[in-house]
């Protein structure tokens, strides 16, 4: 049988022999695996199960695991459970999860875990900005010895921070709409004597967390953004060189309370109130840019914290200042009359 002629190639056509083979399940174990996580859905792996003897189990040796929103959260904890290797990559997503499901999967995967966690809880329509947001349950985070990066976006569920324990290879955390509750506070748990190579800590959107005390030799960037309800900062960080404070203390509108030594900052990024007398920066000699708070043009009244700020130092290679022009709506009547 001649072959036939498309597009200028030559097209073999298969012969009888070739039906029904499966020429896929005849490759290596490495290749099978990477088209498995090609796939981004851990549940879609294991259902490749009942495609052939050789796929049976092999979902189970995956190094990086994802489960989509529309996962059930039944199946995150056993198929964590159920697998067999370590994981470089746990990616999880959940719709308005409740605290007990994630607290019987989370333990699983510290078994497990070592590389990246991601977990983002989504909950429609929600306005986490809301000083007014319920109190939802909580769960227990546990310690993850072998986690280097822990990114959790809880769509405001509480989280205990545990009491005990290293997360001896942790470089970065990434905690939002989070509410803290529990006895251990934060600023112990991130700090040197339990997170020794910690460099990146982002804490967004949260309640809860009035008293934030970080003590790290290894932490370089660190970014607040609206922690609602801090009330006191201290931060003793040798290497840290890039710090954002950003709507922290306007929430309980009383004097804000910092102490800040951080003798290699770079950057830093105020945009929340700011009082000479009780905020303390301490010597920042290497500072190269500076951000403030907003600047209202014609109110002076409304700038302490700005030029409270600005008054701390004396030369500033590159500054940032957002200036704000109130337009009162009583001129603009007169001139339409």
């Amino acid at each position: 049988m001649e072959p036939s002629v498309r597009g200028g190639q030559l097209a073999a056509k298969p012969s009888e022999d070739d039906a029904g083979v499966d020429r896929l399940s005849a490759l290596p174990n490495d290749v099978l695996l990477l088209i498995l996580i090609g796939l981004e859905d851990a549940a879609a792996a294991g259902r490749t199960s009942v495609l052939a003897s050789r796929w049976r189990r092999l979902w189970a040796r995956l190094p990086e695991l994802r489960f989509p929103f529309s996962t059930d959260p039944r199946v995150i904890a056993s198929a964590l459970v159920a697998h067999e290797a370590s994981i470089s990559c746990l990616d999880v997503g959940t719709e308005d999860a409740a605290p007990e499901p994630v607290a019987a999967w989370l333990p699983a995967a510290a078994r497990r875990l070592s590389g990246t966690l991601v977990f983002t809880n989504r909950v429609p329509g929600k306005n986490h900005n809301d000083d007014g947001e319920e109190r939802r349950g909580a769960f227990e985070l546990p310690c993850l010895q072998n986690a280097t990066s822990v990114s959790l976006d809880l769509g405001c569920l509480g989280l205990a921070v545990p009491r005990a324990g290293v997360f001896a290879r942790l470089t970065e955390l990434s905690l939002s709409h989070v509410q803290f509750r529990g006895p251990c506070v934060l600023g112990d748990a991130v700090s040197s004597r339990r997170c020794p190579c910690l460099e990146r800590l982002i804490v967004r959107n949260t309640l809860g967390l009035t008293n934030l005390t970080v003590r790290s030799n290894s932490l370089r960037h660190m970014e607040l953004d609206r922690v609602r309800g801090l009330q006191q900062l201290t931060i003793d960080a040798a290497a840290l060189e890039y710090l954002k404070v950003f709507t922290c203390f306007y929430h309980c509108r009383t004097r804000p309370v910092a102490n800040i030594s951080a003798r290699q900052l770079k950057v830093l990024r105020w945009r929340d109130l700011f009082d000479r007398s009780s905020v303390k920066l301490g010597r920042v000699k290497h500072l190269q840019s500076l951000r403030t708070d907003l600047f209202f043009v014609y109110a002076s009244s409304s700038n302490n914290s700005c030029l409270g700020l600005l008054r701390c130092f004396k030369i500033i290679q590159e500054l940032s200042l957002t200036l704000v022009y109130l337009v009162s709506a009583l001129p603009l009547l007169f001139g339409i009359m």
